[in-house]
Order: C-alpha cells, then sequence, then structure tokens
C-alpha cells in the first residue's frame, strides 16, 4: 500500500475554538442568562466574543486538572444553552475528558441512572436546576463535587456535598494552557437516548466523529453556515449537543445566540430581532409557540431566513407559514443521538427550481437527502434491499463516520445489523436520493393486515384551521386489529367538532386509512426532547370505545 504524505494531524474539538479564536476573535456570543433580573425577568444579556470564550475555557480546563479530572473522566452538565455551558464544551472535551450533557426534563430516578452509569466525576449545573440536584446528590454518591454555573453573589442556598462556584474555580487560573494532542478516536462527549428499549443507553461520541460531523453539517445544501451567519439553537445543549450547533458554529466563526430559559415565543422573538438572527434550529412544539405569538401581534421577522425543524415531524402547514407568512425557509431535518445527530436535510436541487410551488413541495415535507458521510438504506421485514422509488416503504438503516458503532459499556449488546446501525423508522427513499419518515415502526397502525402512516394522517389534521396540535394512534378494535384515532388539540377560540375532522381527510387519503373517530383535549402529553409521547396515548385511550358504524 502506497500511504499519502500529509501530516497526520488529528481532528480535535479544541482546534475548533483555537481557529475561531484566532479568525473570528471578535465575533459575538450572546446568552440570555439565569441570572437576573433582565428587563423581561428573564435574565439578562451577556456578551463576549471567541476569543474571551477560548481563554476562559482554557481556564476551565486548568481548574478540571486542578480538581483532578483525568482523560476520559466524565463531567456532567445540567444547563441550558448559554455562555458557561459553551465553555464547559470545549474546556472538558479539550482537555481530554468526556463532557456528558444530561437532559433534566426526564424523571428524577433516570435522572440517578444516568449520572451513576455514567460515573460522573464532577456535575455543573444552572441555578434554574438547583433544586433538582439537592434531590439527586444524596442518591448520586459517586460524584465529587457540583458546581453551580454562576458568581458568588448568585450562589443558591442548597444542601448538597462538595458545592463549588464557577467563577471561582477557574478564577485563579492563569489560562496559560495548551491543549494537548489527543487521538482523534478519543472519547469527546456521552448523550443518554431515549429513543432506546429498556434503561436510557449512552452514546459516545469521539473528536474525529463530532468534527466531521460540523464540517458536513455546514455545508450550503445542510445549515449553510457561514462567518456571515447568526445563529440562534433553539433546541437545547442538553439534546444531542444542539444538534452540533455549537460546533458548527464555532467552526465557521458564525455570531452564536443562545436563549437560556427563554423558549417562549416572545422571549425567542425578541433575541432574534434584537441579534439579526439569520438561522434557528429547533422542535415542532417550540415554533407553534412562536408562530402563534407572532400570529397574535401581528409580527414579522427582518432578518430571519432559515428555520430548520427536526426532533419530530414538521407538519406541512407549519413550513407553509413559516414560507407565506415569513419569507423563511423552513427546511425539515432527521436524525439520532445515534448519529450525532444529523442524518439528512431536505433542501431542493437545482433541476427543482423550475418546477410549480405545490411540486417544490411535495419534496420540501420530506425528511430530506443523506448529508454527504451518511448512507441509507430500506429494507423489508427478511432485511432484503428495497428500491428506491418513494412507493417502497421499509425499515430505514444508516451507517457512517458519526453514527453509532456500539452503546457505551456494551449496553444492549451489537445493535447492528451486517454493519448497518437500524433506526427504528419506516421510511420510502426516492430515485433522488429524498427520505421520508412513513412512521416509527412501533407506531404505524396496522388495519386489516394493511398499514397506515400515522404521521401522514397528523399532518392533514394540522393543517386544519382550527387545530393546534394533534396525534394520531392505533387503537385496538374488534374488527380490523387497530384502527386510527385523532387526539387533537383545539385553537384557541376555535369550535371543530369531530365531524368536521372526518370531513376534512375525504379526497385527501384513502377512504380507509380515514380516522374512525376524533377526541380533543386540552394538551399533548410530550417526551423530554418534545416529541409527542405516544405510549402513555395509547394507554391512555387503549380501552376507546369506537363509535357505532
Amino acid at each position: 500500500m502506497l500511504r499519502g504524505l500529509m501530516m497526520d494531524q488529528p481532528l480535535l474539538i479544541s482546534s475548533l475554538l483555537t481557529h475561531a479564536a484566532q479568525n473570528h476573535g471578535d465575533t459575538e456570543i450572546v446568552s440570555r442568562t439565569v441570572e437576573g433580573p433582565g428587563k423581561d425577568g428573564k435574565g439578562a444579556l451577556h456578551r463576549y466574543t471567541y476569543a474571551q470564550a477560548e481563554a476562559r475555557a482554557r481556564k476551565l480546563a486548568q481548574a478540571l486538572s486542578r480538581l483532578g479530572v483525568k482523560a476520559g473522566d466524565r463531567v456532567g452538565t445540567f444547563a441550558w444553552n448559554g455562555y458557561r455551558h459553551f465553555e464547559l464544551y470545549f474546556g472538558v472535551s479539550g482537555m481530554g475528558a468526556v463532557i456528558h450533557t444530561v437532559n433534566p426534563r426526564l424523571f428524577p430516578e433516570q435522572l440517578t441512572y444516568i449520572v451513576d452509569h455514567a460515573e460522573d466525576a464532577y456535575v455543573f449545573f444552572d441555578l434554574t436546576f438547583a433544586p433538582l440536584m439537592e434531590k439527586l446528590a444524596p442518591a448520586c454518591r459517586a460524584v465529587k463535587g457540583w458546581v453551580a454555573m454562576t458568581d458568588r453573589i448568585h450562589m443558591p442556598q442548597i444542601s448538597v456535598p462538595n458545592l463549588l462556584c464557577y467563577e471561582e474555580l477557574i478564577a485563579p487560573e492563569s489560562g496559560r494552557y495548551e491543549w494537548p494532542l489527543l487521538d482523534e478516536n478519543s472519547a469527546s462527549g456521552l448523550c443518554y437516548s431515549s429513543g432506546t428499549t429498556g434503561a436510557p443507553k449512552g452514546v459516545l461520541f469521539a473528536h474525529r466523529s463530532t468534527v466531521l460531523h460540523a464540517y458536513a453539517s455546514s455545508l450550503p445544501d445542510v445549515f449553510n453556515c457561514s462567518a456571515r451567519s447568526a445563529i440562534l439553537p433553539v433546541v437545547p445543549m442538553f439534546h444531542v449537543n444542539a444538534w452540533g450547533v455549537p460546533y458548527m458554529a464555532t467552526l465557521n466563526g458564525a455570531k452564536l445566540v443562545l436563549p437560556g430559559a427563554g423558549l417562549d415565543g416572545k422571549s425567542l422573538y425578541e433575541l432574534f430581532e434584537a441579534e439579526g438572527v439569520t438561522t434557528t434550529a429547533g422542535v415542532p412544539t417550540v415554533w407553534l409557540g412562536l408562530l402563534a405569538f407572532m400570529r397574535e401581534n401581528k409580527l414579522k421577522f427582518s432578518t430571519l431566513k432559515t428555520a430548520v425543524v427536526g426532533g419530530s415531524a414538521c407538519p406541512p402547514a407549519m413550513i407553509t407559514e413559516f414560507r407565506d407568512a415569513h419569507g423563511v425557509d423552513c427546511q425539515h431535518a432527521w436524525g439520532m443521538t445515534e448519529m450525532s445527530p444529523l442524518g439528512t436535510l431536505c433542501t431542493l436541487k437545482g433541476k427543482h427550481l423550475a418546477l410549480p410551488q405545490d411540486k417544490q413541495f411535495e419534496i420540501q415535507v420530506k425528511q430530506g437527502r443523506a448529508i454527504c458521510g451518511v448512507e441509507m438504506k430500506i429494507v423489508d421485514g427478511e432485511g432484503r434491499d428495497l428500491p428506491r422509488d418513494g412507493k417502497a416503504f421499509g425499515d430505514l438503516m444508516v451507517r457512517g463516520p458519526w453514527v453509532l458503532r456500539e452503546y457505551f459499556k456494551g449496553e444492549g449488546g451489537d445493535p447492528l445489523r451486517e454493519g448497518w446501525f437500524p433506526t427504528g423508522d419506516v421510511a420510502t427513499i426516492d430515485a433522488d436520493g429524498y427520505m421520508q419518515i412513513t412512521d416509527r415502526s412501533k407506531d404505524v397502525i396496522k388495519s386489516g393486515g394493511e398499514w397506515i402512516s400515522s404521521i401522514e394522517l397528523e399532518n392533514i389534521a394540522v393543517a386544519h384551521p382550527g387545530i393546534a396540535e394533534a396525534a394520531v394512534i392505533g387503537v385496538p378494535h374488534p374488527k380490523w386489529d387497530e384502527r386510527p384515532l385523532v387526539v387533537a388539540v383545539r385553537k384557541q377560540g376555535a369550535n371543530v367538532a369531530r365531524e368536521d375532522m372526518l370531513e376534512f381527510y375525504k379526497g385527501k387519503v384513502a377512504k380507509w386509512w380515514i380516522p374512525d373517530d376524533v377526541t380533543f383535549v386540552d394538551q399533548l402529553p410530550h417526551t423530554a426532547t418534545g416529541k409527542l409521547l405516544k405510549t402513555k396515548l395509547r394507554q391512555d385511550f387503549k380501552d376507546h370505545e369506537w363509535p357505532a358504524a
């Protein structure tokens, strides 16, 4: 074998921040803090630059070394999107330790299990989560210390062992710290997936996989990120690393706007406008709140160009409203914790630009094309490859350099099938490579031996002008095994009846796909990551009485 003669320079997370500090040193990172009060009571705005962020990340690495944190040790975080969390992203991984971002929205029992299973040496937390830390600390005896991400003035009065203050921790350090030259395949981050069966399982990211993911997600047909971008990730930094946005923004020297805990429509809109945000990313539930606030107050965006939507299927009506009411390109994305997380993003090809808007829209409602680095295929129940014709649907399989090989500590055994990771999604792929999720394998409705897509029925329900949110589940039926039931939330002031909803489906799907019943609720249950909690809905409605035929 003839080897290339290029430098063997490892791909390291620390190099992203060093690059940003040297070449985009005066570009801002703006954060809404949890310490206040700001004008709206949600925290003041903190501003600094990439150069200042790197200096503090180096001091953090020094402080962690002084505490005895070594390469490979896990450091947990319970924190919002903010500048101190950003410093932890780079300071912890940069020194060779592993940042373990914990989703605070999980149940306390799950959180205790996750912190213990990860063997976190130290846990850093925002003030919002101080009461939670007081509850968790007695059960997490392996944690050596708990660090409040604040200054001495705002330190919480809680009873936890070895409570430290973030600003006091890093203050004595010089910042004259050289990032170590690590093996690029060494672990850099840890996230636990809630999409697995049984206990949450850890997904252990590497420096190499994270940097490659940052490069790929920056491409024009993905996030189109550059030094001219101003990015606000609404998706939390405790949810698959905010989809990699902190790394991607740093790689490109983009302005980074971090919203803290202010995720309501008013707070987000004000931050978008004040900071000139051009790109944002988040789950559909957040955008429902933002768009409702803007409708009620007759507001428009002045700088926002792109909203990336993922986490769960984006209702077509949302894509339309972003486009028609605000001139914003709402792009569908898809991925998983096990994929770091991005797998696809939906952008049109050149040949599609001449198509009429309705034909373009048929493409835009799909989850999109695979990002270079991700391979996808669909297979039938026996594992045989299915055609990429946009019609055949089967189990979606993926592989690539930022796709999981096995779970942390080998939990669950070997998850791969002949080298491919089974996503648990059912999908189609067309000849142009556009993938469309038709359902989660566990959410497909099986009626009379045929499959019905709950996602397609949900999209139609949400397109009704009187419906704010909807879920469709399969409920046991005496004749057909399962039939679809719509569980919907009306928009404020709307008076939608069951008959109105069923009529709305006519002509949009095959007659036998039309749901047999509709029930209205005040709100739908969601998972800790904002997805519809269909397991609870199926339990709540398992004894649903179907109307007489």
